[in-house]
């Protein structure tokens, strides 16, 4: 089996993170999620993880409620980190090699994000996991997931969510909206139906040409077919 991508980025979101549960960390959804990762990785492909925050800090969310907009942020991407750590020792239970890098630099838990270092443990076989975003507030983890899959050299984003892909409309609210096997960037990004992915990222992505794979995660097998180049999900391209 050989992948049809040499280097990927995988968004995880917050939410996903939390499973069945309200909030928080589901640990069986973290180790089924381990396992649909290591299935991937087994065709060959490097693999950068970034991750959400949502299923324990919004920033956003915190800021509306009356935080200051740079603080809350901040309490997000530490958010992330967790998610990330959580991430990292489900790979390593498998027996995967990884290494953990953050933009707020915790020594004591992670290597500081150098992204000559991180791309030498892709090469190196090593999945490099990610988490505190940017470091900065005011960008969302999509944006950051965008920004990193560019400084990365990886050849495509894989944005892992609940639904199977890009729909014309929102499916929740209209129950006759198509989905799509492929877009163009320029379409998503001029089309405010579609909310898959933030339109800051999406801007990224189209002025670099960088294509985004859209796939379900609950699926059993989703993340691995998309990475060999099976019809999984949207591709927007």
């Amino acid at each position: 089996m050989t992948p049809k991508y040499k280097r990927i980025l995988l968004k995880l979101s917050g939410e996903a993170l939390k499973g069945k549960r309200e909030f928080g960390i589901d640990p069986d959804f973290i180790n089924y999620l381990a396992q649909e990762i290591k299935e991937a990785y087994k065709t060959g492909v490097q693999i950068a993880i970034v991750t959400g925050g949502g299923n324990i800090f919004r920033g956003l969310a915190g800021s509306k409620a009356g935080l200051d907009r740079a603080t809350a942020d901040y309490m997000g991407m530490i958010a992330t980190i967790f998610n990330a750590m959580a991430i990292q020792d489900s790979l390593e239970k498998l027996g995967l090699p990884t290494r953990l890098q953050t933009a707020l630099e915790i020594k004591q838990v992670a290597e500081p994000f150098i992204r000559r270092k991180a791309i030498h443990h892709m090469e190196k076989g090593r999945i490099v996991v990610l988490g505190g975003g940017t470091g900065l507030p005011f960008i969302t983890t999509d944006m950051t997931a965008a920004m990193r899959c560019l400084e990365l050299g990886c050849e495509a984003l894989f944005k892992a969510t609940k639904v199977d892909g890009v729909y014309e409309d929102d499916p929740h609210v209209n129950k006759q909206a198509k989905k799509l096997d492929k877009i163009s960037l320029d379409e998503v990004f001029k089309n405010d139906k579609i909310r898959i992915i933030d339109k800051e990222a999406i801007s990224l992505c189209r002025e670099n040409k960088l294509p985004i794979v859209v796939f379900n995660m609950y699926e059993k097998g989703a993340l691995k077919k998309a990475v060999l180049g099976q019809q999984i999900g949207t591709t927007i391209k």
